[in-house]
């Protein structure tokens, strides 16, 4: 009988169930860590589709669903900043590097609450999977000087836009000298993943505690993503007595900065915060940092 070839996979990591791993703890012997990821982008207007829109089908120029987008960046994000704000929660950035441009109060709000920033390309009108590698490093590295001009120093993290990483992304990123990527939603810790350009550490990043799916693909309600967060943050308390743990809550600023929404993130933020015990409130950036301390990149 003819032995069966093995499936395709990405072959930048290799299974681990994280019950058979080292023990570690997070700063001041926490078991969970927390961090809320804020999602800041910005779409061309009339030039080709601006994601998933509320009302999918719509001819260019496509208004309804480009100022669904720009809402966030008017008036969503500096809701959502004055929420992290009022909890005590400093915020990671995922920042589409237009969005300098197009609305740097929104970035100033953020950046008054010491928010780590995190590059999530351009725009989120171009997907790193949409480029050849030539065009894709150019621009990873555009956008990585443009974080550098702007905030003062390099960005650590990478987030692509649309979550959707060409095969080459992280070659590309680890050759620029990021420390960390977001676009891996495959573990509740961090796990080391093999490129061309050297080890580059994945950062947990939800799949599913994102309100884009809940929203806008699962169609749930404002008290859902509550109860997601809540019972989410719960479970893996429970979860971290036996293993540290990373819980990554993901928000956008057109989708949770709606006022409905806001309410309703904002009670499950106090929910956490009441209950912080054991947890360090941190960013994607910390994780990542603290980890790469206790477990080095491994021997390329």
């Amino acid at each position: 009988m003819m032995g069966v070839m093995a499936l395709p996979t990405p072959g930048r990591f290799v299974h681990s169930a994280i019950t058979s791993r080292p023990q570690f703890s997070w700063p001041d012997d926490a078991r969970l860590a927390v961090y809320v990821a804020v999602n800041c982008e910005h779409f061309a207007y009339d030039d080709g589709p601006t994601g998933l829109g509320y009302t999918p089908g719509m001819d260019q120029p496509d208004t309804y669903n480009w100022g669904w987008r720009e809402y966030g960046n008017r008036v969503g994000g500096v809701r959502i900043a004055d929420t992290l704000a009022r909890v005590g929660i400093r915020p990671t950035l995922l920042v589409n590097t237009e969005v300098y441009d197009h609305a740097p109060d929104l970035l100033d709000a953020f950046r008054a609450l010491d928010a780590d920033v995190v590059a999530h390309g351009r725009t989120n009108s171009v997907q790193p999977n949409h480029l050849d590698p030539d065009a894709e490093r150019r621009s990873i590295d555009d956008v990585y000087r443009a974080i550098e001009r702007h905030e003062g120093i390099a960005p650590r993290g990478w987030m692509s836009p649309g979550a959707n990483p060409s095969r080459v992304t992280e070659d590309l990123l680890a050759e620029r000298g990021f420390d960390y990527t977001l676009d891996w939603p495959i573990d509740d810790q961090p796990v080391w993943l093999s490129t061309d350009g050297g080890p580059l550490l994945s950062v947990p990043y939800p799949h599913e505690v994102n309100d884009l799916p809940v929203f806008v693909h699962h169609h749930g309600t404002a008290t859902d993503f509550e109860r997601m967060i809540v019972d989410s943050f719960d479970e893996l308390k429970e979860n971290s007595r036996q293993q540290p743990v990373v819980l990554a809550i993901s928000v956008h600023t057109f989708l949770t900065g709606q006022p409905y929404r806001l309410r309703r993130f904002r009670a499950a933020l106090e929910h956490m915060t009441a209950n912080a015990d054991g947890v360090w409130f941190t960013t994607a950036g910390d994780i990542a940092e603290h980890y790469r301390g206790l477990f080095p990149a491994p021997d390329a």
